[in-house]
């Protein structure tokens, strides 16, 4: 290109580019699309040619150097139907029009390393690959319905506002990654609903300044990688990896808008969960209100040991209420959760579960979640005993008044840590369950007390002992000498004054010791009823 005349349009440039070129000055769109909805659709298989084709360096020329706007006119990029050739390289430029791109299709990638805008918008476009690592927008971020061939890089990028990457399909870099975003800072929202990937979406240590929403994605990991990559994540308000509505327009399209998806359901909606096919880790991350899995689907392989992994994750709230995986394992080791809001057939069965130190204050069954079913939650994560989950289950229990469920909940944990003790062990555990339930049923107890009473008092009814100082014996009641026996003490004035020998001497000596075990349990009991008072 020569040097521009006196009304800054260079030399050399092609009509589709001086229409460009003019529609930039004033800030209008330059349409260059033919009307027809298969032709200009920028994913089919029609070719563009020259007469709605722009190189990438024009475009670039208008917006790192580009002509002032007309009086009274804002200049503003606005292409729509347009095909741009070539690589549009921006890198560490200071770009300051506003650009919107619809419709559009590029036959190379594009490279916006450290470059500064203020707000950018590509709808529905065909790209190849977005380079776009450092990235800096003062205002938002926007790529709806796009589709890239070669992934999508975001490393370090900070947006000033809003990212939206709504109903974007990506396939994965040479290296099996979607959209890598490490590091990627985002002042307000991060959208990402319905959205595509063939590859991993990765958001290691990346800040989201209110919410990030993947209602409806399918996430799939590529080349062995997960599906979602996100340690370190921390978003100020929810994690929302759950449902969306969605509801079908003319012909198949699904009729959604394009800046954002609907939360209740209209008349003709359906009901789309989230997908993640391959594993999903988010260790150590942390939310300010809520992580949202309701209705999340995750398809993990066994063989390749992955995992939905929410290790020493922070947050006041967890809603596990999704599908159970076939496969896999769920991770919950050092988590830290307030409140847990589960359903009873979203947790995967023995082997699939892991919860060592895992921390949570309120249990909010969705729907019926019977005790019975709970003590299994807590078996599927501990394959090998190990008390501290039960222990955990049954403080939570008690803190919310359920006091019968945390003793149910203390004595299946001591069942399960009967099975740990040699023979001699397991023999005294299942005795002291048959008899008094390790104590957890102190009425059991007294009703043992109450049985032993009456067998001492009918046997030492048939029997006439010497007392030891006639002078001072009481009256023999063989009543009140079986109670005086059974309850520790305190004395009813009969033990102590009789000769007892033979049988009956081991007799007493049997219901003593029976009597001191049955009245600690009653007692503890009693101690933990007046505590809950």
């Amino acid at each position: 290109m020569t040097e521009p005349h006196e009304d800054g349009m260079p030399d050399g440039l092609t009509g589709p580019e001086r229409v460009m070129w003019r529609a930039f000055r004033i800030g209008r769109t330059c349409d260059l699309s033919e009307g027809e909805a298969a032709r200009d659709d920028p994913f089919g298989p029609h070719a563009w040619g020259d007469t709605r084709s722009v190189r990438a360096d024009v475009v670039a020329l208008l917006l790192l150097d580009g002509p002032p706007p007309r009086s009274g006119r804002v200049a503003a990029l606005k292409l729509r139907g347009v095909r741009i050739t070539g690589v549009l390289n921006l890198a560490g430029g200071e770009i300051r029009p506003y650009v919107e791109l619809n419709r559009c299709r590029f036959e190379q990638e594009i490279v916006l390393p450290e470059a500064h805008f203020g707000t950018v918008r590509m709808v529905e476009c065909a790209i190849p690959r977005l380079e776009a690592a450092r990235l800096h927008t003062q205002g938002d971020l926007h790529l709806p319905r796009c589709r890239v061939e070669r992934g999508i890089r975001l490393t370090d990028a900070q947006i000033g506002t809003d990212l939206l990457i709504n109903q974007i399909r990506v396939w994965p870099d040479r290296r099996g990654r979607a959209i890598t975003a490490d590091g990627l800072v985002v002042a307000q929202d991060l959208q990402a609903e319905l959205i595509e990937t063939y590859g991993e979406l990765s958001l290691r240590g990346a800040k989201v300044g209110v919410s990030l929403s993947l209602r409806g994605s399918v996430l799939r990991g590529a080349q062995q990688r997960r599906a979602l990559n996100a340690p370190q994540l921390t978003v100020e308000r929810s994690l929302y990896l759950n449902a969306a509505w969605v509801y079908e327009g003319s012909g198949n399209a699904t009729a959604t808008p394009p800046y954002g998806i609907g939360y209740t359901p209209v008349q003709g909606a359906r009901r789309k969960p989230v997908e993640c096919h391959g594993g999903v880790r988010l260790d150590d991350g942390r939310f300010g209100d809520a992580v949202d899995l309701h209705y999340a689907r995750f398809v993990l392989d066994g063989a390749r040991r992955e995992q939905v992994s929410l290790r020493r994750i922070v947050t006041p709230e967890l809603r596990f209420n999704g599908e159970p995986p076939e496969e896999g394992r769920v991770v919950l080791n050092g988590a830290k959760v307030v409140t847990l809001i589960d359903l009873s057939t979203s947790w995967p069965g023995p082997g699939g579960l892991s919860m060592n130190g895992f921390v949570y204050e309120n249990l909010v069954p969705y729907g019926h979640f019977p005790l019975a079913r709970r003590l299994e939650w807590v078996a599927a994560a501990t394959p090998e005993y190990a008390p501290e989950p039960y222990e955990r289950l049954a403080t939570v229990l008690r803190n919310s008044g359920e006091d019968a469920d945390a003793r149910e909940v203390l004595l299946a944990k001591q069942r399960r840590r009967r099975e740990t003790l040699p023979v001699a062990g397991k023999l005294w555990g299942y005795l002291q369950d048959w008899t008094v339930a390790y104590g957890y049923r102190p009425g059991r107890a007294a009703l043992w007390m109450a049985v032993l009473w009456a067998a001492g008092a009918l046997a030492f009814s048939r029997y006439d002992p010497q007392p030891l100082k006639p002078e001072e014996s009481p009256n023999w009641s063989a009543t009140l000498y079986a109670l005086d026996l059974l309850l520790p003490v305190i004395n009813l004035g009969q033990d102590g004054y009789w000769r007892l020998e033979g049988f009956w001497q081991w007799a007493a000596t049997v219901l003593i010791l029976l009597g001191w075990v049955l009245a600690t349990t009653v007692a503890a009991g009693a101690s933990r009823l007046l505590r809950r008072g």
